[in-house]
C-alpha cells in the first residue's frame, strides 16, 4: 500500500512503501532549510542533487550527493540544507 506524505508546507513530498524487509520512502525535496526528527534508524540515499546534513554528532555540515548515503540514529534529529530540488530514497529500521 502507497502512503502519500507531506512535509514543510508541501516543500517535501514522499510516497511510503515497503520493501522485502523494510519499510522505505522515496521523495523529492525543494530548496530549504528542515529539521527533521526520527524515530527509528535511517538509512538515506541521494536519488538526484545534494543534502547537506548535520547529525548530533557531527562538528559540520556534510554534503551529500547524487548516489551517497547516509544513516540517521534513532530517537534524534537532524538539519538539513536542501540548494536544488533532491529526490532521495529512506529505508528504515
Amino acid at each position: 500500500m502507497l502512503k502519500v506524505n507531506e512535509y514543510f508546507d508541501g516543500k517535501i513530498k514522499s510516497i511510503g512503501f515497503k520493501t522485502d524487509t523494510l519499510p522505505a520512502t522515496v521523495g523529492v525535496m525543494l530548496p530549504g532549510d528542515y529539521v527533521f526528527n526520527t524515530d527509528d534508524k535511517e538509512k538515506m540515499t541521494v536519488i538526484s542533487g545534494a543534502l547537506t546534513i548535520k547529525r548530533p554528532a557531527d562538528s559540520d555540515f556534510i554534503t551529500f550527493n547524487s548516489g551517497e548515503s547516509f544513516d540517521v540514529d534513532d530517537n534524534s534529529a537532524f538539519d538539513v540544507k536542501v540548494e536544488t530540488e533532491t529526490a532521495y530514497l529512506c529505508l528504515y529500521g
